[in-house]
């Protein structure tokens, strides 16, 4: 029985991931979903990039080349692992995930009216129900966030300007949403470009979280990868 370990993106709970999950389990893989700190595990910490790498290192003691499952800013931790120890994952399952810095001058033009509107609006940033706003429209977790997690996702963010993904050989099989605004395709097809033992399969009504949408499709495309392991 092969057993898939889970990084979840930024998400304050993994119960969405139910669905997926039993299916998964149904075809005899053994999953574990790590629980990351400060979103789905208690933290008071700001947390940066390398000491989540550390933190994945801790929860992975022990386990020899793993099936690691990154979504969204999981996806970015297993990134950042991997080119700090090398070849440690027998394979890397990238959904919908972050990693690829974003130029201004690469973001679509609704996008970059989105941050300008940020900060236009910067100085209400104290009333309430401006912010609110913005943050929607943004479709951003940040207004929920505690204090902690506002400047870890900052971390987060800026951690992917050093990031070069290039020096990560483990295969990797990246799944992507077409509608997903959150982490858009450019990023995946990027990532495929980057990545030099990868492949990329997309995905027409997928947005960026398809375990709530679609919790079997994902998990068959999850089943096929992991059973090629075997």
């Amino acid at each position: 029985m092969k057993t898939l370990y889970i990084i979840h993106g930024w998400t304050y709970t993994i119960e969405p991931w139910t669905k997926t999950v039993e299916a998964l389990r149904t075809a005899d893989i053994d999953v574990r979903q790590l629980r990351v700190p400060g979103l789905t595990s208690p933290s008071d910490a700001v947390w940066t990039i390398d000491e989540y790498v550390e933190w994945l290192k801790s929860e992975l003691k022990g386990v020899e080349q793993p099936i690691v499952l990154g979504h969204s800013n999981g996806g970015r931790i297993a990134l950042n692992y991997l080119v700090k120890y090398p070849g440690s994952f027998q394979r890397l399952i990238l959904l919908n995930s972050a990693g690829v810095y974003e130029n201004m001058e690469r973001i679509s033009l609704k996008r970059r009216v989105f941050h300008t509107l940020a900060k236009v609006l910067a100085p209400l940033k104290h009333v309430p129900y401006v912010k609110k706003i913005v943050y929607r429209l943004l479709k951003s977790d940040y207004n929920r966030a505690p204090q902690n997690m506002k400047q870890t996702l900052h971390n987060m963010l800026e951690s992917d300007r050093e990031l070069d993904i290039t020096k990560v050989t483990t295969p990797t099989s990246i799944l992507w949403g077409r509608e997903d605004t959150t982490t858009p395709l450019g990023m995946g097809r990027r990532m495929r470009q980057l990545l030099p033992n990868s492949q990329i399969q997309e995905f027409d009504d997928w947005k960026h979280a398809p375990y709530i949408t679609h919790p079997e499709e994902l998990a068959r495309e999850i089943i096929r990868i992991v059973k090629e392991e075997e």
